[in-house]
């Protein structure tokens, strides 16, 4: 008697052109009743012991009642979904699952068996500390989320698994406390991520630019971090979590500018420590984006704003220059970003090396050559070092202390000013998910100034942020009114 047409019957051309991949396999063999089946998998993202043991062996034996609940229960793995639908199999094969038809079965099981090599958990290059915890994410998803959940061991925490990109099948994993992360924020996160249509997503950045509101401006509106402890700690305040397979960096949203001048580490120093950090990154970033322009600034129109000692050293230091303060300037910024992409791109030794001889070699040259000035050269270098002091934001300082560079050459002090004031304008208008770039200050809310530029006590962080309008509005019950209320 003839079995009725199976699952693998009925999509048999589908999974037979799926294996004409070289790294595309299939097994086929019998049961001990005589019927057929056959396994379809990726070979370089399976654990094949597991494949052998948990799967293969208990089917070859297998001899009750040839029904796909029957043979689910039959193997002893953790992970068993049953599927009816092909693209839900081909879904399941590029995550590394095996899929397993049986002759005359409807439905097909997926078996998770997933085993691939995997970056080891280790610092992240970019958000380094000297106290606190020093794991990072990784590219791989299940690690991350596992990182996430090792902090957060609270049925509250949820997350809810989206897949995008036509052609990667990228899986998103959207992370948030029910009862604490705003709703509204979260069902606008979904709806944007929902929308997107886009072949292939490799990184977090690519989801960035769709969550923003402006994803043309200078300034980013979406947090970032490599750190499962900061992750963890944005997502109890009441923020949403973004977690893409493949990326070590995560995303935050709701995102504010202050943000990015506080370090894991403040959390772990004196208040009085912290404070004296935070406001030396907002003065050194300050000073990195303004210090260039305004030396040309003073030179071509304003001379009388450098003290007079200091300008006769200037003077002496820039007799016998061929080009313009202006074009010296620009001159000499160029070549320091050259040198910093070529250190960044080349082999790590290599790199190393060259940051230090070139500049080094190519400044002292430069200098005894004529073609440009020492003071040139000093505030070029000290403007580097002072962007880097906020690392998360150097992409956007960089390109303002250009911008600044032309303007002052062009106007002036008064073209510096106006493009402050614009700047200022255009960052205390921007928001993204309802939240304003620049809260806690523009509005001001008075609560949430505790853990802004300043840092209060931790006690004194009784309340979450007001800006994230969480359910939840207490995070903290001081000792004191703890032993008073226990009474």
């Amino acid at each position: 008697m003839d079995k009725p047409n199976g699952f693998y019957d009925k999509n048999k051309t589908k999974l037979d052109d799926l294996i004409t991949s070289d790294d595309m396999l299939s097994y086929e063999s019998i049961m001990a009743d005589g019927t057929k089946f056959k396994l379809f998998y990726a070979d370089s993202m399976i654990d094949k012991i597991l494949l052998s043991e948990f799967i293969i062996e208990p089917l070859l034996k297998y001899k009750n009642e040839v029904e796909i609940e029957a043979i689910k229960k039959s193997m002893t793995l953790a992970e068993l979904e049953v599927i009816d639908n092909v693209d839900d199999a081909f879904n399941a094969i590029f995550s590394g699952n095996a899929i397993v038809t049986i002759e005359g079965v409807e439905k097909a099981l997926s078996a998770g068996i997933t085993y691939f090599q995997t970056r080891a958990i280790q610092e992240p290059p970019s958000q380094i500390a000297i106290k606190g915890p020093r794991e990072g994410f990784i590219e791989n998803l299940k690690t991350n989320l596992t990182l996430v959940r090792r902090r957060l061991k609270n049925e509250k925490f949820k997350v809810k698994n989206l897949t995008l990109g036509k052609q990667s099948q990228t899986q998103i994993a959207i992370c948030y406390i029910e009862g604490i992360s705003n709703e509204e924020i979260l069902q606008d996160v979904e709806d944007k991520l929902n929308k997107i249509e886009i072949d292939n997503i490799t990184d977090s950045s690519y989801l960035s630019k769709y969550l923003s509101n402006k994803p043309f401006s200078l300034f980013k509106q979406i947090g970032t971090t490599e750190k499962p402890d900061v992750f963890s700690s944005k997502i109890v305040e009441g923020r949403i979590g973004i977690l893409v397979d493949g990326s070590p960096i995560a995303l935050t949203v709701p995102y504010i500018l202050v943000e990015d001048f506080q370090s894991p580490e403040d959390y772990f120093v004196s208040p009085y420590r912290a404070n004296i950090t935070r406001f030396l990154r907002l003065f050194a970033l300050f000073l990195g984006i303004i210090l260039p322009a305004f030396y040309v600034a003073a030179q071509l129109f304003k001379i009388e704003l450098i003290p007079l000692g200091l300008l006769l050293t200037i003077a002496s230091g820039i007799k016998g220059i061929p080009l313009s303060p202006s074009l010296e300037m620009f001159f000499t910024l160029i070549i320091f970003e050259i040198l910093n992409e070529a250190s960044i791109r080349m082999p790590k030794y290599v790199g190393q090396a060259l940051a230090i001889v070139g500049a080094l070699v190519l400044g002292e040259t430069a200098v005894q050559a004529g073609i440009i000035s020492t003071p040139a050269v000093i505030i070029v270098a000290l403007s580097g070092i002072c962007l880097y002091t906020v690392p998360d934001m150097v992409e956007t300082t960089s390109v303002l202390r250009l911008l600044f560079l032309i303007i002052a050459g062009s106007i002036g002090t008064y073209g510096i000013i106006v493009f402050t004031a614009f700047l200022i304008c255009y960052i205390v208008s921007t928001e993204n998910f309802g939240v304003p770039l620049m809260a806690p200050y523009a509005p001001l809310i008075p609560s949430d100034l505790n853990d802004a530029l300043a840092k209060n006590s931790m006690f004194n962080l009784k309340t979450r942020p007001k800006f994230l309008n969480s359910k939840n509005k207490t995070r903290l019950v001081p000792p004191k009114a703890k032993r008073e209320k226990d009474k």
